[in-house]
């Protein structure tokens, strides 16, 4: 437990953690982002244009979209259980990172909308993965928020701002702190979208809504991106002092992570082979059928709701 004697003097710099901010971690959450995206891009066109059902891309995008949506709670839940110890260094790189991964799974939901409608087990489920990540995301910027008031020193414990006396926000913070609130009430407005995108029955204005929330996704990770690359050891100058260069030094924790990225690729391999089946995007009556079609078939929880509910445009 975090003490008030560990928050009296601040240190003149701190370890490196290459478990949160090492190299290999940073881009396989950046590489997933972006590919990410660019699926999602890539699949929206293709139903819009009626082009194929894209049943690879589909199958890779999902298993993308798993992968950081697990890692980012995991890699959040790790800097909630390290508040007595970790740096508000380290403690913003992990906010950022859990960003990349809302705006991948806000973009797979765009480009899978139909996939989730048709299983309410899937859907439901990303559902509390969502929540799980919104309320580790909000906890995370309500402390970098109280960081930034309290002017907490750059090598104390991050949970010492509960100790601190407060000694009012510098004169330059008034930017981040405003950013800061911005990104908090932007994650409920995105997660609040997402729901009501999931369970809308209204297929009018779906490109449309797709387009433009890709692109707004895209804004969202880029500037996730570039604030990591900036502020952290491994791509540029770390914030703070650290004691050693870890989180540049190359090893196979930080190789497992971008290794891992190959698993979706396996998988899509198997389909293409014909080792693996994927079910269409929708099926309606046994037929395979695209968003944007004239009826699309929505699998209700059975606990509750109608059992014959159709989605139409």
């Amino acid at each position: 437990m975090l003490v008030a004697q560990n928050c009296t003097n601040a240190p003149a710099e701190t370890a490196s953690d290459a478990g949160v901010a090492g190299a290999g971690v940073l881009l396989s959450f950046i590489i997933t982002a972006g590919l990410a995206i660019i699926l999602s891009s890539i699949i929206i066109l293709y139903e819009a244009l009626r082009k194929s059902e894209s049943r690879i891309l589909r199958k890779l995008l999902q298993s993308f979209s798993d992968q950081q949506l697990i890692t980012g709670i995991g890699i959040q839940s790790v800097g909630i259980a390290k508040l007595d110890t970790m740096v508000p260094y380290h403690f913003f790189i992990i906010w950022m990172l859990s960003l990349l991964a809302t705006a991948t799974h806000i973009s797979t939901l765009l480009a899978l909308v139909g996939d989730f409608k048709r299983d309410w087990v899937l859907r439901w489920l990303r559902q509390l993965l969502m929540l799980v990540n919104l309320v580790l995301s909000s906890v995370f910027g309500v402390y970098v928020l109280r960081t930034n008031l309290t002017s907490l020193p750059g090598t104390l414990p991050i949970g010492c701002v509960s100790v601190v006396p407060s000694k009012g926000a510098e004169g330059n913070a008034a930017l981040s702190i405003l950013g800061t609130c911005v990104v908090i009430a932007g994650n409920f407005i995105l997660y609040v979208f997402a729901l009501w995108y999931l369970h809308s029955k209204s297929q009018r204005w779906l490109t449309g809504l797709q387009i433009i929330g890709i692109v707004f996704l895209l804004g969202i990770a880029t500037g996730a991106a570039i604030r990591i690359i900036t502020l952290s050891q491994a791509f540029g100058n770390a914030s703070v002092k650290l004691a050693d260069d870890g989180e540049k030094d190359w090893s196979f924790g930080q190789l497992l992570p971008l290794l891992l990225l190959l698993l979706p690729i396996v998988s899509a391999i198997e389909i293409f082979r014909g080792e693996m089946n994927v079910p269409p995007p929708i099926c309606s009556d046994g037929d395979s059928m695209k968003l944007g079609d004239q009826e699309l078939q929505f699998q209700p929880n059975p606990f509750w709701g109608s059992r014959s509910n159709l989605v139409k445009r």
